[in-house]
């Protein structure tokens, strides 16, 4: 029992240290001091709803816009995502609060919004969307705070606060429209130390704001820009009424307060937003789970298998030999190359450059070198490793159409290098068609597609044409056995080993040791909340490459016990059946989760859970594929065969 302590307490101990490297800061990313007065610039990223998943442009609404608008150079990976990061009207100076302060130029002259506006901001708020700035690259967060279910007395001294991202662009009440017109900006500022006959330098860590609808007539303005906030309990709020003009004020106030903490854990606030125990609940019960299925399957595989190869090696009892049954019957037609090679080892190749990539950025990203505070960073990656890790791809689909007898290897790369890639482009174009249409941010620019498109036929290409070279060039995989000139007849097979049921059978124990993780990672991507539990991820990701490989040899062993010898594709197919559990997840999270009523954000839903779904099967596929043939090449490696 000690023991099991021991390894117990070796385990949280590994788990904390992974825990813990989500708090290093990035590298390559440098505090900015501020000097009292100094400007501290306000940019706004983008808007976003979770009703309809598509980001518009801070712009897209009549703001209050600069003398000159200028937009942020952007990463591939901010492209991708909608953001559209540019500067605001917002005068904010270090440590300087503002009471209260008209944001457009005219100082006591009202905003007009033309009917057309007014309709747009009204259709806005109705799809429920925030607006997202950044200062000093911090997002702004709205603080919600609620009484826990905790006891009566409790009650009242302690409040749970989260943070939301943004700010709500406003509210409806009955069939009214409010728009937030006026922002008091709450910014946090670290006290950095310095020698006593210095000037102090401040860093910005925390940015929160508390938005407000004030009705134009309560907004008292004069002709330097400022105005007074009216009484909170006497004032209402600002209507828009979508039939008809509107005017109003957009204000804003700035508040600072001084704060403990550091520079380095200033993202701290956005990334606790999530219950934490849930995930150690969830990968421990993992863990165990796996482990315990691991040794399970280990002892029957093994035991079974040292008996089989006992009984077959025995030379003495021929006549039982001869009516021998079992995995040792199809030794000479195990290895005949399947149907279609060439697609098999396209999709393989396919999957090995996924897994490499997959592998890179969690580990990366686990390090803490892909932050949110490095926007776009981790999609940039992923782009970039998919392309370079296309030698991998390419050496190991190369190396198994040889083994497979295919002789066209130039054709062999080309399948490699543009089937996956192609019906992802192919999905991808289809859905940027629909998001162009309705003007959205989140539609690929057509440069960016073209840089894409070299990136895919410049880079990824030629690269899979290398690695297929000399994967074709090397020694194909050593058959332990000869495949017979004739094909042995298969038996009729029982219902259990149907392909359907074995994609049902083999997909409940990976899906059942990740799925906690996949509704962060849902949440994250439908939800705009930020994902950073990178070590609990990684840990998943070896959860899952072990169990895929033991439910896939598994399978293979039954199969071949039932002599059925066709094992190449349907390895492939039933290793990848969790996906079919991850896309049934995905239509659950749909209806219960998000409240996505119209057809565009639902094909975007589906056309992107579709991409994930597949990438995911040939992952899993892939896995399950390798593990099943070391184990086949293994077995028929053991026993004596005339």
């Amino acid at each position: 029992f000690s023991f099991f302590q021991e390894r117990l307490r070796y385990v949280l101990g590994l788990l904390l240290l992974l825990h813990s490297t989500n708090s290093f800061y990035v590298p390559g990313v440098a505090p900015i001091n501020f000097h009292r007065n100094d400007p501290v610039e306000i940019k706004a990223v983008k808007l976003t709803s979770s009703r309809t998943q598509l980001p518009y442009e801070y712009y897209s609404l009549p703001f209050c816009q600069p003398s000159k608008i200028t937009y942020k150079a952007e990463n591939l990976g901010e492209v991708l995502r909608g953001d559209r990061i540019v500067n605001t009207p917002f005068q904010v100076s270090m440590n300087v609060e503002k009471k209260c302060e008209v944001l457009c130029n005219f100082p006591n002259k009202p905003v007009t919004l033309t009917v057309e506006q007014s309709k747009l901001i009204a259709e806005r708020i109705r799809e429920d969307y925030y607006v997202h700035l950044i200062a000093d690259n911090l997002p702004v967060a709205t603080r919600l705070e609620f009484y826990s279910n905790r006891e009566e007395e409790e009650k009242k001294k302690e409040k749970d606060v989260q943070f939301e991202h943004g700010y709500r662009l406003g509210f409806m009440d009955g069939n009214k429209f409010y728009l937030h017109n006026h922002l008091s900006f709450i910014l946090y500022y670290h006290r950095e130390d310095v020698e006593e006959s210095q000037e102090h330098t401040y860093r910005v860590v925390r940015f929160e704001v508390i938005p407000q609808s004030i009705k134009l007539e309560d907004l008292k303005a004069d002709e330097k820009s400022m105005c007074t906030l009216p009484e909170a309990t006497g004032s209402a709020p600002q209507e828009i009424d979508p039939t008809k003009e509107n005017q109003l004020l957009f204000t804003y106030s700035v508040h600072w307060e001084e704060s403990d903490i550091k520079w380095a854990s200033r993202w701290d606030t956005y990334l606790t937003m999530s219950d934490v125990q849930i995930h150690w609940f969830s990968i421990i019960n993992s863990v165990v789970v796996v482990f315990f299925l691991s040794g399970i399957l280990s002892m029957i595989i093994i035991r079974t298998l040292r008996k089989d190869i006992a009984n077959y090696n025995k030379e003495d009892d021929i006549e039982d030999t001869m009516e021998e049954s079992g995995w040792k019957l199809v030794h000479g037609d195990v290895f005949r190359p399947p149907q279609y090679p060439m697609i098999l080892s396209s999709l393989l190749g396919s999957g090995i450059q996924l897994f490499c990539m997959i592998l890179i950025v969690i580990f990366v990203a686990m390090l803490g070198m892909l932050s949110p505070s490095s926007r776009g960073a981790l999609m940039t990656t992923a782009c970039f490793l998919f392309m370079f890790m296309g030698v991998f791809g390419g050496f190991f689909a190369g190396r198994l159409y040889r083994t497979l007898k295919g002789h066209r290897w130039k054709k062999g790369a080309f399948c490699t290098a543009t089937l996956y890639p192609g019906v992802v482009f192919g999905i991808c174009f289809v859905l940027n068609c629909f998001i162009w249409g309705k003007h959205s941010s989140g539609a690929v620019p057509f440069p960016t597609m073209v840089a894409l498109l070299c990136m895919w036929f410049g880079i990824s290409l030629p690269l899979v044409y290398l690695g297929y070279y000399f994967g074709f060039r090397k020694q194909p995989y050593d058959n332990p056995v000869r495949t017979n000139q004739i094909p042995r007849q298969i038996p009729e097979q029982r219902w259990y080993m149907n392909k359907f049921v074995g994609i049902l059978m083999a997909g409940i124990l990976p899906f059942g040791a990740m799925f906690i993780e996949l509704f962060f990672i849902f949440s994250a991507i439908w939800e705009n909340q930020f994902y950073y539990l990178f070590g609990f991820l990684f840990l998943v990701f070896i959860i899952l490459v072990v169990s895929c490989s033991q439910i896939s040899i598994v399978m293979v062993y039954f199969q071949l016990c039932a002599e059925d010898y066709r094992w190449w594709w349907r390895t492939f197919l039933v290793s990848g059946g969790s996906a079919f559990y991850v896309l049934i997840y995905a239509v659950f999270y749909f209806v219960n989760k998000l409240d996505i009523v119209e057809f565009i954000p639902s094909l975007l839903y589906f056309g992107y859970t579709a991409l994930m779904v597949l990438s995911f099967w040939l992952l899993t596929g892939t896995i399950g594929f390798y593990a099943a043939y070391m184990f086949v090449r293994k077995i028929y490696a053991a026993v004596k065969i005339d």
